[in-house]
């Protein structure tokens, strides 16, 4: 064999085992990302999103920041009644609404005073974050109870926590109450007697539970 024709077969076997996973790879991951039959995979229930924003509430602290306008930037605590006080503009209703939300009233008000204001506001304290993460069960139930919220808990699960429901209770006309959306029903016999599921609901932070109690 000639050197020159036994390089180039060298060289074409040195340029084939690397490139070979080069081409062999994205068609691996295009095997791995669908499944044989060709189906998207199945969804899996991961229990609620936490999409929501946070919104302030009593106890928080914020920092407001106009942009060049250093005497109108503070830092203050949310009062229980859901105001803040701001320079210039005075008690802003805060309680419930994000930061951002804040900012563009702040930023409307301060319009009056200050040409094209640039304000943000900053949460630099939770105080309220523990009432918003704990969820709690009342009414009819042996314990009453407000429980720190764990991803996955169920109407069920927080009604044990409680001991379950009392003697005088009407499990059938228990109520979650969510912030921001009507009152569910919650057929409370069903699930803890006939272990059907369909008013057994994910929980979120905040929920409520009302036990109701029989009428005599």
């Amino acid at each position: 064999m000639f050197p020159r024709e036994h390089a180039f077969r060298t060289t074409r076997a040195a340029l084939s085992y690397w490139l070979l996973p080069v081409l062999l790879v994205p068609a691996l991951l295009s095997g791995c990302a669908s499944s044989p039959s060709g189906a998207p995979p199945p969804e899996t229930d991961l229990g609620p999103a936490f999409t929501e924003r946070y919104q302030l509430g009593a106890g928080d602290t914020i920092s407001i920041s106009v942009w060049r306008n250093p005497e109108l930037s503070v830092s203050v605590p949310v009062r229980p009644d859901g105001f803040v006080s701001a320079p210039l503009i005075g008690d802003v209703e805060v309680g419930g609404k994000t930061p951002e939300a804040v900012a563009e009233i702040m930023r409307e008000r301060l319009t009056a005073f200050v040409q094209d204001p640039q304000v943000s506001v900053i949460v630099t304290g939770l105080a309220s974050a523990e009432y918003l993460t704990r969820v709690r069960v009342t009414g009819a139930v042996q314990q009453p109870r407000s429980i720190p919220y764990r991803p996955g808990m169920t109407v069920m699960d927080l009604v044990l926590e409680a001991g379950g429901p009392t003697e005088f209770a009407a499990p059938s006309r228990t109520r979650l109450y969510r912030q921001g959306h009507d009152a569910r029903d919650v057929d409370l016999d069903a699930v803890l007697r006939r272990g059907d599921l369909n008013t057994n609901f994910q929980l979120r932070p905040g929920d409520v539970i009302t036990v109701a109690e029989r009428t005599f």
